[in-house]
């Protein structure tokens, strides 16, 4: 049963706390997931779209320039995400454990507070090294001397709004700690608008190129801060932003740091491996490179679907958990995983269908269309098994489980960089292209084992929050 009244459940309908405390799971996860999938949907399209604008320029090492410029990218996302995730896990446990220990809401602040300023003093200062160190940055990324001066615009620039962007996705977590994924879908498919707007204006009209893409993605991002802070101002009854909250308190860094590490050594893996790819495939020309863009964005469609779900829910189980909630927990994992099923499943069968058509639209290229299409296959073959694997690392940081997590981050790039090179060592492009459907599915099958051992931990934990939510009841009753 909630801890909510029935009088209270009335009052709160259409709130975004009572979808993590006492909604039916199916009503609660189509509150939490379909927004973030729609959002994340949007977005994915978007970078097919933006794809589309800089091969309408009909020049290959354009949209090489944003398959290098791809890894850090992922390393500033992750700069939020150790803030952002490892905070917003946090904040959606200690709303939970509020219901039968109030005093925890007043924890919120410190922790929201110290994620946000974190994310970015932390972006201001890896921005501001990237920038003195551009070329040797570009280089390593792995741009070959036709390619340099693309990148190097692209990466600039990016870099000029590495705290904006570190920010965005910070705030972005701490919005949907609390369940509010209808107001993350807004700002973000207003972020992708903008974007696309933008696009237009800086790529087609003023001839900015991949520049003028960054650039428009720090605008559009820019935006979507202002608007998670004024919308987290006037609504929120738990969160502040302002620095006068700021701790670093051990109480607050190490939960946060705890689950948020693993968010960065995953970047930082995706970084490795990136390179590690990029200059493996350089050797087979531009084609190859270009092919790889727009294959990995046109995956992403269906990707991202699945990522709303596992992201979706995290804030669900989270509060679960920390509400010592056991069954609706499990419940809540439950149906989030037949979910995930059906998506990869119906998902995969469509676009592998539809593959020649859907990337022809895109690349006019016969060399580029044959190796995008293979690469395409491997990718959704991949996106099966990705999406449990993405479930089980959301229960790991909603559950407060840091060393699990941080594993379940570090091995596909562990695992990835040996595959790889044997890969291409044996079989050439096609062992390249194929590396990481054979990494994704062993860090799979590594997260099924430390799930099940896991499991009396969690448990462990659930039944000491049920034993504070049965202490609450008694001194309820005895008063």
């Amino acid at each position: 049963m909630s801890a909510l009244t029935p009088t209270t459940q009335a009052d709160a309908v259409g709130t975004n706390r009572w979808y993590l405390s006492a909604a039916p799971i199916i009503r609660a996860l189509v509150h939490l997931c379909v927004p973030m999938a729609a959002a994340m949907i949007v977005g994915a399209v978007y970078n097919v779209i933006n794809a589309g604008f800089i091969g309408s320029l009909h020049d290959a090492t354009l949209l090489a320039a944003i398959t290098f410029g791809t890894p850090l990218l992922g390393l500033v996302m992750a700069v939020g995400g150790v803030f952002g995730v490892g905070g917003g896990a946090l904040i959606s446990r200690l709303l939970g454990a509020a219901e039968h220990e109030p005093a925890k809401a007043g924890e919120i602040k410190h922790v929201s507070s110290f994620a946000l300023w974190g994310a970015i003093i932390t972006g201001a200062v890896l921005g501001g090294v990237g920038l003195l160190l551009l070329g040797p940055l570009v280089s390593v990324l792995g741009a070959d001397s036709s390619a340099i001066a693309a990148t190097s615009s692209y990466v600039a620039v990016m870099l000029a709004f590495v705290p904006v962007l570190a920010a965005a996705f910070c705030l972005e977590q701490i919005v949907r700690a609390e369940g509010a994924a209808r107001q993350v879908m807004i700002g973000l498919i207003a972020s992708t608008v903008a974007n696309v707007i933008f696009d237009v204006l800086f790529i087609l009209v003023l001839h900015w190129g991949v520049g003028g893409a960054a650039l428009a993605m720090g605008l559009s991002n820019l935006g979507v801060v202002i608007y998670f802070i004024v919308w987290l101002q006037r609504h929120s009854e738990n969160v502040s932003l302002s620095p006068r909250w700021f701790t670093l308190s051990p109480a607050v860094l190490r939960p946060v740091f705890g689950v948020g590490i693993g968010e960065l050594l995953q970047a930082s893996f995706l970084i490795v491996t990136s390179l590690v790819l990029n200059n493996l495939a350089v050797a087979y020309g531009d084609s190859a490179l270009a092919a790889m863009g727009v294959a990995v964005r046109i995956a992403q469609v269906p990707e991202f679907l699945v990522m709303g779900v596992t992201l979706g829910v995290l804030p669900l189980l989270a509060y679960s958990y920390g509400k010592g909630d056991r069954e609706r927990l499990r419940s809540a994992l439950r149906v989030s995983a037949i979910t995930v099923g059906g998506i990869v499943l119906i998902s995969a069968v469509t676009v592998f269908a539809f593959r020649d058509q859907v990337f022809s639209a895109f690349v006019a290229d016969p060399s580029v269309l044959s190796i995008g299409v293979t690469i395409l296959t491997a990718q959704l073959v991949a996106m099966i098994v990705n999406g449990f694997t993405g479930l089980i690392t959301s229960l790991f940081q909603a559950t407060g489980r840091a060393s699990a997590a941080i594993v379940m981050s570090m091995a596909q790039g562990v695992l990835f960089i040996p595959i790889v090179l044997l890969g291409n060592l044996w079989f050439g492009l096609a062992g390249i292209i194929w590396s990481l459907t054979v990494s994704e599915g062993l860090v799979f099958v590594i997260g099924v084992i430390m799930w099940l051992s896991s499991r009396p931990a969690i448990d462990r934990g659930l039944a000491e929050g049920n034993a504070e939510r049965a202490e609450q009841v008694l001194e309820q009753a005895a008063t």
